[in-house]
């Protein structure tokens, strides 16, 4: 058989199980939990008073590259965004009105994160994709008020609209766990050395958090979970205790440190690996759907023709998005090129002193301290951050120009511990930051990462580092 030969055999048989029939109920139970998770989330960032803090607060905010248009909401309107979510979030979970109340949740989702790059979280990233996907998927086939209502019946779904779900959850563990392939974390324990001491008073195993044995322990078990829990999840003789370690493993971690929402969206996500007829061990006339009956090659959700490609290449760019950070040389943990959007889910602890030195010849040097235009929070979180050191210098400059200033030049001086380690010059001094623009290659007024092991803390040396934070 020629290699065009096999080529085709192979695209066949992959679409003909791509479109074999399963059952409905697995999307069904994720689309359920997912909307529970995203009412929760909306209701309690209501609850915990943070609207005025993100949108009323700041007077400067951080834009993605490319969404400088985003206009940043008033409090009020904040507010009513999340009400509204909130709304959305209980119509996906009841499967009423889905096909409208699903993308527009996905676009007020993703608005809300555009407003401000201080603001990002890899979960809030999982949720727009995830969202984003569940607008294409028929998860109110059943078990909704939309299937009630206009009398649906219980048919099978293609397999490929659990295949997505599946590829994309995989890729946050499979690139979480090579963000961890890493000597900090690998070898030296860090950053989970700093963060374990720090909850040197946990319940029970706060004693055991002082020993640094412990924490590159625990590097490895985090290395070794994110690498292997999908396979685990996938292979039916393991998949009840990897997910019973994927929620003893998330539980621990959100309460050990304050990472939000992501241990259950994580949980939630876990669920996708399960056959597609689990929740029939828990729901009554649970339809079985082993097949699609051949009428269904008519279906909008087969796959085939352009939505192939179309499926295709998402895949291949979610795969490819997170490669972009070795575009770069040194460590991204440092230079920060290529971090976002990449999973590199909780592998470094960074902290950082940033002011500015204005120059003009009309008024000589003025040092400007970021807090001067942004809230503690946000200079907390870009302080670290070289491309947002960059878009705050620009404003900066751009704001002494509209004072009727001319020639302006902006420097930096920051410095940034990593993981632990002394504090080293991040951004170059003397580099005018007026005179360069963001890229997507890591630029050269990044100083280069330091080259000297991250410390091991012992319980003192930690009381210490905190101190100094």
């Amino acid at each position: 058989m020629t290699e065009k030969g096999a080529g085709i055999q192979f695209l066949v048989h992959f679409l003909q199980r791509a479109n074999r029939g399963v059952a409905p109920l697995s999307l069904a139970a994720f689309r359920i939990l997912f909307g529970i998770m995203t009412f929760v989330s909306s209701a309690r960032f209501l609850h915990e008073g943070w609207v005025q803090p993100f949108f009323g607060e700041p007077s400067a905010f951080f834009h993605y590259m490319g969404f400088s248009w985003v206009v940043i909401p008033s409090p009020q309107v904040a507010t009513a965004i999340f009400a509204v979510m909130m709304l959305l979030s209980a119509l996906i979970a009841l499967g009423w009105l889905y096909r409208f109340a699903m993308p527009l949740f996905f676009v007020l989702f993703t608005y809300i994160e555009l407003t401000d790059v201080t603001n990002y979280l890899n979960h809030y990233y999982l949720v727009s994709l995830l969202s984003f996907l569940m607008i294409w998927l028929p998860a109110n086939r059943t078990y909704s008020v939309d299937a009630r209502i206009h009398g649906w019946k219980q048919e099978p779904i293609p397999a490929w609209c659990i295949w997505l779900l599946r590829w994309q959850v995989g890729l946050v563990y499979f690139f979480a766990a090579m963000a961890k392939l890493q000597g900090d974390w690998l070898l030296h324990g860090q950053p989970l050395n700093i963060w374990l001491m720090a909850q040197s008073d946990f319940p029970v195993l706060g004693p055991l958090f002082v020993k640094h044995e412990i924490a590159l322990f625990m590097s490895w078990l985090g290395f070794l979970n994110d690498l292997l829990i999908v396979p685990a999840l996938l292979w039916s003789r393991t998949r009840i205790w990897a997910y019973a370690v994927v929620v003893s493993f998330h539980l621990l971690t959100g309460a050990l440190f304050n990472i939000g929402m992501f241990p259950y969206i994580m949980i939630v996500s876990a669920t996708v690996f399960f056959p597609p007829h689990w929740p029939s061990r828990f729901l009554p006339k649970a339809p079985e759907g082993n097949s699609i009956p051949a009428s269904a090659s008519q279906s909008r959700h087969v796959l085939g023709g352009k939505w192939l490609s179309v499926v295709v290449l998402y895949c291949i760019i979610q795969a490819l998005i997170p490669l972009r950070s070795s575009l770069s040389t040194g460590p991204v943990i440092w230079h920060e090129c290529g971090m976002r959007f990449s999973w590199k889910v909780k592998v470094r602890e960074k902290n950082g002193s940033l002011s500015y030195k204005v120059t003009a010849p009309s008024i000589g040097t003025e040092v400007v301290s970021p807090e001067k235009y942004l809230t503690r929070r946000q200079a907390r979180e870009m302080a670290t951050q070289p491309d947002l050191i960059l878009q705050l210098a620009h404003h900066i400059g751009e704001d002494f120009e509209g004072k009727g200033v001319n020639g302006v030049q902006v420097f930096a001086d920051s410095f940034v511990s990593l993981n632990g380690r002394r504090e080293k010059r991040l951004i170059d001094p003397k580099q005018d930051l007026m005179a360069v623009e963001d890229g997507f290659l890591c630029p050269d007024w990044i100083e280069q990462a330091p080259m000297e092991p991250p410390p091991r803390l012992n319980f003192e040396g930690n009381r210490r580092f905190k101190r100094r934070r």
